[in-house]
């Protein structure tokens, strides 16, 4: 079993920063892919970023050139720095990781961008 713990969320303002964190705990070893997943409210849970064991990264059309995906194996920590913030990023942002053919999630983090 792997836990997934994510930090960071809040209230920002439009075209602010915040930085997500997500702590992998449990069985974290052979973690091959690491993944943030958001959900607005009214709407289905859509695709952010990923990162893969080897740091290739994907990222959705919406969020390029404003967010970053990295990781910290020493940490067991997958990060996502999102910039200039907008108001349709609100949602709350999921964590998730791929091991060994299973799939694990966060309990999520409200991001919410309002003046």
């Amino acid at each position: 079993q792997v836990q997934l713990v994510e930090s960071g969320g809040g209230l920002v303002q439009p075209g602010g920063s915040l930085r997500l964190s997500c702590a992998a705990s449990g069985s974290y070893k052979s973690i091959d892919l690491m993944a943030w997943y958001r959900q607005a409210p009214g709407k289905q849970r859509e695709f952010v970023a990923r990162i893969t064991s080897g740091e290739s990264t994907n990222y959705a059309d919406s969020v390029k050139g404003r967010f970053t995906i990295s990781r910290d194996n020493a940490k067991n920590t997958v990060y996502l720095q999102m910039n200039s913030l907008k108001p349709e990023d609100t949602a709350v942002y999921y964590c998730f990781a791929n091991r060994l053919g299973s799939s694990y999630w966060g309990q999520g983090t409200q991001v919410t961008v309002s003046s």
